[in-house]
């Protein structure tokens, strides 16, 4: 018995073409899109990159939130309002010394 394949009619051709093309299509955008493998680096960079900045900017807050604290009007501290009345009104009491530095 003699098997030949038949020679492929234009139709299954064009489909299989079509198919092996979305198929590289589709692998084009899993390593180079978006998501892709080449854009997980980036994505870790930037994941990095803003965990660090969420740590400063805690490290921030918390020093704020000390000092809003230590404002407060009901308990104030009278260490920091002296040193702010001095630095901000320019007053010191007469048994200070003041001397100024040039920046």
């Amino acid at each position: 018995m003699n098997t030949r394949r038949s020679p492929l009619l234009p139709k299954d051709s064009l489909t299989q073409s079509l198919a092996l093309l979305a198929l590289l299509v589709l692998g084009a955008i899993g390593v180079a899109g978006p998501s892709g493998l080449l854009a997980w680096g980036e994505n870790a960079r930037l994941l990095q990159q803003r965990e660090v900045e969420i740590a400063q900017l805690s490290a921030e807050r918390d020093r704020v939130k000390n000092r809003v604290d230590l404002l407060d009007p009901r308990h104030a501290d009278p260490d920091l309002v002296g040193e702010l009345l001095r630095s901000n009104l320019n007053v010191a009491h007469p048994d200070e010394l003041v001397i100024p530095v040039d920046n």
